[in-house]
This record gives C-alpha cells, sequence and structure tokens, in this order.
C-alpha cells in the first residue's frame, strides 16, 4: 500500500500542477468554463488556481514531509468537493462531475495513509 499511495500522490501532484498553471496561464477553455458555464469571476479562477498549484507543490514535498503531503491532499480534498457541486449545480450532472469524484477518491487515499505518518 505504500507504494499505490506514492503513485496516487504523484499522479494528484502532476495534474495539480498542470490544473493550476492552466488557470494561471488564463487558458481559454478555464476562461470560458469560470465565468459563462460555472458563473464565477476570473478572481475565482485565479485563486482556485494558485490553491491548485499550491496543493500540487505541497504534495512534492509531501514525497519528503509527509505532514506536507497530507494537508495538501485534504486541500484537494475540499477542492473536488466543490468542483463536483459546481458542476452538479451548474446543469452538467453527475457524468461531467465523474473526474472530480476520482480525484476526490485518489486525494481521500492520500490523506488516510499519510495521517498514519504526520
Amino acid at each position: 500500500m505504500k507504494w499505490t499511495t506514492r503513485i496516487f500522490q504523484g499522479v494528484l501532484a502532476v495534474a495539480f500542477l498542470m490544473f493550476g498553471f492552466m488557470k494561471l496561464s488564463t487558458n481559454p477553455i478555464q476562461v470560458e468554463a469560470f465565468t459563462e458555464t460555472y458563473g464565477y469571476g476570473l478572481n475565482a479562477m485565479y485563486v482556485v488556481g494558485v490553491i491548485e498549484l499550491l496543493a500540487g507543490i505541497g504534495l512534492v514535498i509531501g514525497f519528503w514531509k509527509p505532514r506536507i503531503a497530507f494537508f495538501s491532499a485534504g486541500i484537494i480534498v475540499v477542492i473536488m468537493a466543490g468542483a463536483m457541486l459546481t458542476h452538479v449545480r451548474s446543469g452538467q450532472g453527475m457524468s461531467t462531475a465523474a473526474l472530480p469524484l476520482i480525484f476526490l477518491i485518489l486525494a481521500l487515499v492520500v490523506v488516510l495513509r499519510r495521517s498514519k505518518r504526520a
């Protein structure tokens, strides 16, 4: 289970570094999704992007400092719960909320496994 946790942590780190960078670089797809589809402002996109980028960096540092991985994965759980609610609230349904659900489950595994070492 130790290697499974590390693999999940690595996948989450790469994904959230990429997601955060996409939001902070004002990717047109992200801008359209946040402003038109979800009804949020650009400031919300930047805040979420910074949080995702910091969580991704925290997960990378967490390979050496398990406590940081624990907190970073916990932040990802909260972000993904919010993403799922946003998808459902915007009328997209659970089909588009599947990816945030997968990331939420991966982050929960990291949180539970790292809580023993944190």
